[in-house]
């Protein structure tokens, strides 16, 4: 059986057009900004600022953002060429299905599952912390044993905010966008004003030295699962601060930049997606980067790196706290804890569009596929997702799960960057309405630059991610390989 199958680009297109599999087209270039913006403006700006602070970079985590935010424009602009190219949910997964082949396809899926599901139950966990925050203000506590598994034995906010999000994906795309478009306003708020007021608090000398000396670390008992998995192949001494510290720092704070990525699981969705998905994509990218370096200066200038506590799970709230300004801190916790809700919603949006572009393949039972003729939404898909990520929230960890995102999503980059210049090769004929410039060179910095930041995860992470994909290939060759559609129609030809 061929498992370098491709999917054609126009079959990719007639698809949608099938009324039982069909999502609806209402998205405009305002809606897939927001929705790039709105995903990513949420743990990076009100989590990762402090704890890769904390625990890596010092004041240089800003520079740890702009080192992940030139791996994400890199791998960007592949994206954006390939989404206005092939406007089809499923985002690299079908990127890699028309140019790779179809078990490329499949490992791309399974690593997009990864991606999303296990970030949007990341995300759900920070909101519970901040949740906590915001209920100390009026004197309520939530029980320990729901309040986290850290310290007790379920996080119940965490995973009652899913499944009230499940109902509202369910219900249909215009729904979504519209909570999301004001959640977003109100998170957009909140950070400027984070970074108006925090300015005033600024203390530059907390920002010397910037790059903190590098200072010797215990590997601890798990020997190379415990640091960045460049560190054991070399065997370079465990360290924190200093210049490793920074790109150690910008491989953790990459959870952050995942925006775009969704936004390209939208693109069957948008109105004109030859000229609104480049600019979701790239006109996202470029907003929030320049509130992360923003915030993280301001953090970093209010508190001492070496004060903030990284397993503080609201550690912007914490630093104004910590400057007197309490009002400020109940801010930002209710923004934080708002905008939360958005980046969980979005990132569990996106994962019903990969599956759902998988199961019209085959590759998983067909029936997930089948859209409500009224909302244009595929339920069943949204309603399996929406448990599957309250159980993860409600029992794992936030910083388990955010390294295991980061890989996951690094590696769908370096095979999205891959692909664009294969597709390129081999149908120059395709309309291309965004073009990468000088492709080649752009593409191959992308995988290095990628490549290298999946270097400086753990070697534990890397374990992890391991794991994950053997499991993903024993699905594939127990079901989905006897499944597939394209493998249906091949068979057909050759009779």
């Amino acid at each position: 059986m061929d498992l370098w199958r491709t999917k054609s680009v126009e079959r990719s297109i007639a698809d949608t057009e099938e009324p039982e599999h069909a999502l609806k087209k209402g998205l405009t270039s305002l809606d897939l900004v927001v929705f790039g913006v709105g995903v990513s403006v949420g743990a990076g700006i009100f989590v990762l600022t402090g704890t890769a602070a904390g625990s890596n970079a010092g004041p240089a985590v800003s520079v740890s953002f702009v080192l992940a935010a030139l791996a994400c424009g890199l791998a960007a602009l592949c994206y954006a060429e390939f989404a206005s190219t092939v406007p089809v949910a499923g985002s690299a997964y079908t990127f890699s299905f028309a140019t790779l082949g179809e078990l490329v396809a499949w490992t791309i899926g399974w690593d997009l599952v990864l991606e999303f599901v296990v970030g949007a139950a990341a995300v759900a966990t920070s909101f519970s912390s901040y949740l906590q925050t915001v209920l100390d203000l009026v004197g309520i506590q939530v029980p320990a044993a729901v309040a986290g598994v850290e310290d007790g034995r379920v996080n119940l906010p965490a995973a009652l905010l899913v499944l009230a999000l499940t109902g509202v994906i369910a219900t249909g795309m215009r729904l979504s966008s519209r909570v999301n478009q004001v959640i977003t306003a109100i998170k957009l708020a909140v950070v400027l004003l984070v970074i108006v007021v925090g300015a005033f608090y600024v203390s530059t000398a907390n920002w010397s030295p910037f790059v903190p000396p590098a200072e010797g670390t215990e590997a601890g008992s798990g020997g190379f699962r415990d640091v960045p998995l460049i560190q054991s192949l070399f065997g370079l001494e465990p360290s924190v601060y200093g210049a490793g510290g920074v790109v150690a720092a910008a491989a953790v704070v990459f959870f952050a930049f995942i925006g775009f990525d969704v936004v390209a699981t939208t693109a069957e969705e948008a109105k004109d997606p030859q000229k609104a998905l480049p600019v979701g994509i790239l006109g996202s990218l470029a907003v929030v980067t320049v509130l992360y370096v923003l915030v993280s200066l301001v953090i970093t200038g209010i508190q001492p790196y070496d004060e903030i506590d990284p397993a503080d799970g609201a550690p912007l709230a914490t630093a104004f706290t910590a400057a007197g300004v309490d009002w400020m801190g109940a801010v930002v916790a209710i923004g934080a804890c708002i905008g939360l809700i958005a980046v969980t919603m979005i990132l569990f949006l996106g994962q019903t569009r990969v599956a759902f572009a998988m199961a019209r393949d085959g590759l998983l039972p067909r029936s997930l596929a089948r859209t409500d003729p009224r909302t244009g939404t595929p339920v069943r898909i949204t309603l399996i997702t929406g448990v599957l990520i309250a159980l993860i929230a409600a029992f794992v960890p936030l910083e388990e799960l955010s390294l295991l995102v980061n890989i996951g999503t690094l590696f769908a980059f370096v095979l999205v960057s891959i692909g664009v210049v294969v597709l390129r090769r081999r149908r120059p004929d395709l309309e291309r309405s965004f073009r990468v410039p000088a492709v080649g060179v752009v593409a191959s910095l992308a995988v290095l630059a990628c490549v290298y930041l999946m270097l400086n995860l753990t070697g534990e992470t890397w374990l992890r991610f391991v794991l994950w994909m053997v499991l993903g290939y024993g699905v594939y060759f127990l079901y989905s390989r006897h499944h597939s559609v394209a493998a249906e129609e091949q068979e057909q030809s050759r009779r």
